[in-house]
This record gives C-alpha cells, structure tokens and sequence, in this order.
C-alpha cells in the first residue's frame, strides 16, 4: 500500500454570489484564445504564400499548438508551485499576445512555429486553471454555472471568431490580423488583473500527486470514459466534411451553413445546461455522450436529406460544446480539494484524444471509408458514456 504524505490544501473563499466581471473576463480569455488557434484556419493561403510555403505546412501552426498541450497541461502547475493564479493568467494573456505579435512579423515558418509554442502553453494554462479559477468566482456549489462562462467563450469563438478572422483578412492582410489579435489580448491581460481576485495556487506539487489523483476511487474508470467520450466525437468531426459532402448536390455554402449551426447550436448547449449542471451532471455524464453517439450514427443514416443533416448537427453541437462542463463540474464533485490536478488532467485527455483521433481517424478514412470512420466513433462515444457513468457509482 502506497502512503502519500499530507499535502497542503490551499483553501477556496467561500463566494456569496457570483463574481460576474471576472467571469465575463474568463469567457473572453478563451474566447480570444480560441479564436486565435484557429486564425491560420481562416488565412492559410494568404499565410502560406507570405511565408513561402505550402498550405499544409503553414497548416501545422494549428497542429503545434495542439501538441503543446499535452507537455503543458499536466506540468504548468508543477512549473509554477506557488504563483498566485490570477498573475499565472495575465502573465499567459501575454505570451499569448506575443504569440501573435511575433506571428505579425516572422520572416518564415519555423519562427511561427516556435511562436505558436507560446500560444499552446497559454491555452493549456487557460484550461488547466479554469476550474480553479472559476470556483473562486462563483463558489464551489455553483462550479459549473461558472465554469459556463468559460466554455461560452470557445462556443462564441467557434460561431463567430473564426469568421471574423476570415473577414478582417478580406479588409486587411493575415499580418495585421494577428497584431489585432495580439493587441486585444494585451488589453485583455489588464483586464485580468483588475477583474480577477487573488487566486492562491492549488495543490498540485508533483507527478507523484496527479498519479495519485488518478488512482482515487473512481477517478480512473472517469477520466478513460472522457477520453473516450472525447475521442469518438473528433474521430467523426474531425472527417465531418468528408461526411457532408455526401448529401446529394451539397455545395460549399451548404456546408458552411451547417458548421455555423453545430456552433450555434454549442452555444445554446453551454448556457442551456450549465443554469442546471451542478444539480443534473450525473444525468449529463451519461445522456450527453449517448445524444452524441445518435448524432453521429444519423450523419450516415440521414445523409440523403439537407434539413435532417441540419438537426442532426444543431443537437451534435448542442451536446458536445456542454461535454467540457459535464467533466469540470465532475472534477469539481469528485475532487473538490484537487481542482488543479483536476483541470489537468481533464486537459490532457482532451488534447491526448484530439491526437488519437487525428492518426486513427486519418488511417481509417484512407484505408476503408468515412461510414466505418463514424460508426467506430458512435461505439467510443457509448462506452465512454458507460464508463463515465459507473465512476460517479464509485465512492471513495
């Protein structure tokens, strides 16, 4: 039997109502960090060709940022044991604004790269803290109303960053893009720092801990049912064009219209469920990943009608976009007194999954068909339901 030694807790003030301000702030720190992941998305050609290279490698200023997140996310609060989380954020809110910055003006790809580096550490900072961070804005009885706010931000920047992005291009070159981008989040860092409490660094210390963490009752069986739940929605929206391009005499602003309504309908998801997921999360962690599982099988059921595919994909986005506070509120349930080690966790199955899926996802669309891609994603979806569902039996 392995004995760990006690480990200082720092305490969350108990929050006699919500500190909207902060919470707001919170929603635009992801909301601008999202938004600016997914920028290259929106001016790759234009970025391509300003850097000499091709689509596909100026494609990977997105991939990096991704694969940051699973050296980040598990390590950021071991890097900074003691810093009082409020400062950790501003201080992200500016590498992240650098990020851009340095992007405006780098001469070639590799410089990109290394500058995307800083905006992938930012991000996985973001989420990692989140959960702590929010508690301390709402109280920990009403986590996941605030941790709402949070995933609000990356609903609204995938309905409207995004796209905003790809319009300011059309005024303005990809360059002075990122330096507006750069910009507001310098301006968003000052935010942070009037806006935010003093929020005391949590206990996370040590490898040692978050193995430990894992190894709690039901917390295993929990986090594998989320990667999971995870992994079989990227191993379908990943190829979702792919599978929209089947519905007979679709065209590009068809498809467009449909991925605008998965946002829409995310952001529905995040506010409609996070008024009420502190009191229905163990209803969510099971119904949610099963809606999900459906959408994904009728993508192939009802690929011969344009409104079905619609509906289809309004509730996808609905259910999905809401998956992120189902497991912080979780986390916060579960391990109250570890929301650091928590948040981490969460993260780094978040990005560990989005990579999985990408590879096996890729393999299997090459070698067999897009159908066999999403049925293997709908069977993921289910048995992580299952299994994220027994965990909440399980009790320490």
């Amino acid at each position: 039997m392995t004995i760990t030694a006690p480990i200082p807790t720092a305490a969350i003030t108990p929050v006699e109502r919500m500190r909207y301000g902060g919470l707001i702030v919170l929603m635009m720190m992801g909301f601008l960090l999202v938004t600016a992941e997914f920028l290259p998305n929106g001016v790759l050609t234009e970025m391509a060709d300003g850097l000499g290279v091709t689509p596909g490698q100026a494609g990977q200023t997105v991939t990096v940022t991704a694969l940051v997140g699973l050296v980040v996310a598990p390590t950021i609060g071991l890097m900074f044991p003691r810093l009082d989380r409020r400062s950790l954020l501003v201080w992200m809110a500016l590498a992240a604004a650098l990020s851009n910055l340095v992007v405006a003006i780098a001469p070639n790809l590799l410089i990109v790269l290394i500058a995307r580096f800083l905006l992938g550490a930012a991000i996985s900072a973001f989420w990692s803290m989140s959960i702590t961070v929010a508690s301390s804005l709402a109280g920990p009885e009403r986590l996941g109303r605030g941790v709402m706010f949070t995933s609000a931000g990356v609903s609204l920047a995938t309905v409207a960053g995004v796209p905003l992005g790809v319009m300011l291009a059309e005024f303005v070159n990809w360059r002075t893009v990122f330096t507006i981008a750069g910009v507001l989040m310098v301006v968003l860092a000052v935010a942070l720092r009037f806006a935010l409490p003093s929020v005391p660094a949590g206990q996370v210390s040590s490898i040692r801990l978050l193995v430990d963490t894992v190894r709690r009752p039901g917390i295993g069986l929990g986090m594998i049912g989320h990667v999971l739940v995870v992994l079989g929605h990227f191993l379908a929206y990943t190829y979702v064009r792919l599978a929209l391009e089947r519905i007979p005499e679709v065209d590009a602003s068809t498809i467009v219209v449909l991925l605008a309504l998965f946002g829409l309908g995310g952001l529905a998801g995040n506010i409609a469920i996070g008024l009420v997921i502190d009191r229905t999360f163990v209803f969510f962690a099971v119904f949610a990943p099963v809606v999900i599982a459906a959408s994904v099988l009728s993508m192939i059921l009802l690929s011969g009608t344009v409104a079905g595919v619609a509906v289809v994909v309004l509730v996808w986005g609905f259910f999905f976009s809401s998956w992120l506070i189902v497991v912080n509120t979780w986390v916060g349930h579960r391990m109250p007194d570890r929301l650091e080690a928590g948040g981490s966790l969460v993260v780094v199955g978040f990005q560990g999954a989005i990579t999985i899926a990408a590879g096996v996802g890729g393999l299997l669309v090459d070698t067999l068909s897009v159908e066999l891609v999403y049925v293997v994603g709908m069977v993921s979806l289910l048995l992580g339901a299952v299994l994220f569902g027994a965990s909440n039996r399980v009790r320490g």
